[in-house]
């Protein structure tokens, strides 16, 4: 092996007790220079006029784990779209207000 080159750490990845997992579809964004916050929802929207935003959990970042996240979903959304086709951010359609009981 060359002295110049480093071998990679074993990595050792645990879940902690208080380990839990969401579903979010809305994240808010704050940035300091210090860290980026990231704020995990659910949007909620009972009526035309108004819509309701739940946040669940708030993610503090380094920026170099924020640069570091960009770059994995990056690659990650790249071959989803390759496999899957692209991904609308706007509804083609407008969705129609469900009338009477949802079941």
């Amino acid at each position: 092996m060359n002295s110049t080159q480093q071998t990679q750490p074993k990595i050792n990845l645990t879940q902690a007790p208080d380990y839990r997992e969401n579903y979010s579809n809305s994240v808010q964004v704050r940035v300091s220079v210090w860290d980026f916050f990231l704020a995990f929802g659910i949007v909620h929207q009972d009526s035309p006029e108004t819509v309701n935003i739940q946040n669940s959990q708030g993610i503090y970042l380094s920026p170099q784990q924020a640069k570091a996240l960009w770059n994995i979903l990056s690659q990650n959304i790249a071959q989803y779209e390759q496999a899957f086709g692209a991904i609308a951010l706007e509804p083609q359609h407008p969705l129609p207000m469900p009338q009477g009981p949802v079941h």
